[in-house]
């Protein structure tokens, strides 16, 4: 007898093929049989006559790296069809790290990743991956190799080069961690510690993660005027280290930026011609979202984030930022106060009821509010909220977003970060991308669209076994209507479930249900396969 018996759908396999229709047969977590028709018994039939089977999901970018310990279930992904993440991105995350760093790197990543945990009981990445798996979790995560913490380890939080010494510990701690599970390397060249490195550095833990068949993922220096530099000089390390590149969130930001999507594609494609692998991952929005502390200029944030909130309190340092910001000493850096303006920097979450009001205002407003100018009104509420502030911030143009999709180096993902009124895209990024883009705007083929949230991510991530709807596969499935898949929540109200998304299997076991989440956890942390 059959575990479960998909019976009567429209199989959409993730090859980028047209749907088929079939029966598909799952027994002891895998799919044992895909055909016309299976007249086995099954303990669980499925009637998805009328509706798409493709397999799990695959989130190419996500801050769930500790929320998973308070919230399992992880009904943000399943919701929406998710059934695998991955998580350690902008080389800032919490494994590997010794216990000199836990507190620093604890306030360093409070707006990024939450502040689920007073305590993170683990040092390695083995240990962090162990951590998962004890919660038993709902969905799969596997888990990159942040720099932060890797570069934290060997100097500390210091806006400088590398010692010969301490590359060379870099190097090890990253070729540990790579040979625990993490499945490459990654960076954010706009956050400390990450942006102090200079291009040897990269160019050897590159070279480090390459070896064990990894890859490097980064969140570039500049996604706005400096955009198409960015691109050279991430794919010129890669080229070098002989290292497969992932760009983070690939877009173009700022209005006199628009419509430059087409540069960044063929600087891409260019330099596949020339022997790179380089893939991206897209959230489909017009805004992002992260840290507030984005916001100023990289070299206050020198020394991590005790010293630089001691610089924000200091009037003399806050008018300072203010010139840089607006480009009366100008900077090379990701001015998003230049490029988008204050009333299109929105706060998402903060840790205090006192500053709860600012919750869904821009900049601008909570100003307005208060009677401070912008600046100091960032400046305060970091100081107050230790830090833990992220924002999400309007910065796109549809036809940029729409052009970069058709890629076929582009996947999916959420970048969700979780807490008080987020991104929509948290609980909405598949139900968009499907019922927008796909079903409404016919940007891209159903075919195509699924192709990008599985097979490709897999094939990127090493996983041999997902990714495909394939006899001897692991039955990550998700079973959606595509006539009414549609995203609910909106910038101003987001925490809401999107609507169509009627089974999800994750290793053969039913989380979702008729819609609804059954509470069933089958989930696991991947390690990269040696």
């Amino acid at each position: 007898m059959l575990d479960v018996l998909i019976k009567n759908g429209r199989v959409v396999d993730g090859s980028g093929n047209p749907w088929f229709k079939a029966d598909v047969a799952v027994t002891e977590g895998r799919i044992v049989q895909v055909a016309h028709a299976i007249g086995t018994e099954a303990k669980e039939v499925i009637d998805a006559e009328g509706l798409i089977v493709a397999p799990g999901f695959i989130d190419m970018h996500t801050h769930s790296d500790l929320r998973v310990f308070k919230h399992p279930e992880e009904d943000a992904k399943l919701m929406q069809g998710i059934t695998t993440a991955l998580l350690g991105q902008d080389g800032l995350s919490v494994a590997p790290l010794d216990d000199a760093n836990k507190e620093p790197m604890m306030r360093r990543v409070s707006g990024l990743l939450g502040t689920y945990l007073t305590e993170w009981h683990w040092n390695t990445v083995g240990e962090y991956l162990d951590a998962i798996d004890a919660v038993k979790p709902a969905t799969n995560s596997l888990t990159l190799v942040p720099h932060g913490a890797v570069r934290a380890m060997a100097l500390g939080w210091e806006n400088r080069a590398a010692t010969p010494a301490e590359l060379e510990r870099m190097k090890a701690i990253l070729a540990q961690a790579m040979e625990e599970g993490g499945v490459g390397f990654s960076t954010g060249l706009i956050y400390p510690p990450g942006m102090y490195a200079d291009r040897t550095e990269l160019v050897e833990l590159c070279r480090v993660a390459a070896s064990y068949g990894g890859f490097f993922v980064v969140h570039m220096r500049n996604e706005a005027d400096y955009v198409l530099d960015s691109i050279r000089e991430v794919t010129s390390i890669c080229l070098e280290a002989d290292c497969p590149l992932h760009i983070s969130h690939l877009k173009v930001a700022g209005r006199r930026n628009w419509g430059r999507a087409g540069e960044l594609l063929a600087l891409l494609d260019e330099v596949r011609s020339r022997g790179l692998e380089v893939t991206f991952d897209q959230y489909p929005y017009v805004a992002g979202s992260t840290m507030l502390d984005a916001v100023i200029p990289p070299r206050f944030h020198t020394g991590g984030t005790k010293k630089l909130l001691e610089n924000l309190r200091d009037p003399a340092i806050r008018e300072e930022i203010r010139q840089v910001q607006e480009n009366i000493k100008p900077e090379r850096w990701e001015n998003w106060v230049d490029t988008c303006g204050w009333e299109n920097v929105m706060v998402n979450a903060v840790i205090s009821d006192k500053n709860r009001f600012a919750e869904g205002k821009s900049i601008a407003e909570i100003a307005k509010e208060t009677g401070k100018t912008p600046l100091d009104a960032v400046c305060d509420l970091l100081i107050e909220e230790d830090d833990a502030v992220t924002m999400t911030i309007f910065y796109g143009s549809e036809d940029d977003v729409k052009e970069i999709m058709q890629s076929e180096y582009m996947t999916l993902c959420s970048d969700g970060i979780v807490g008080g009124k987020p991104h929509p895209r948290v609980y909405g990024t598949c139900a968009r991308f499907l019922g927008k883009y796909v079903r409404e705007e016919k940007v891209l083929s159903l075919p195509q669209a699924i192709r990008k949230m599985t097979s490709l991510p897999a094939q990127r991530l090493g996983l041999q076994d997902r990714g495909l709807i394939r006899e001897g596969m692991v039955a990550d499935i998700t079973i959606f209507d595509p006539a009414r898949v549609e995203e609910k929540g909106t910038y101003a109200e987001p925490n809401q479930y999107p609507e169509g998304f009627r089974y999800v299997l994750v290793a053969g076991q039913l989380a979702l249900k008729e819609g609804k989440l059954t509470g069933v956890r089958a989930g696991r942390a991947l390690r990269r396969r040696n």
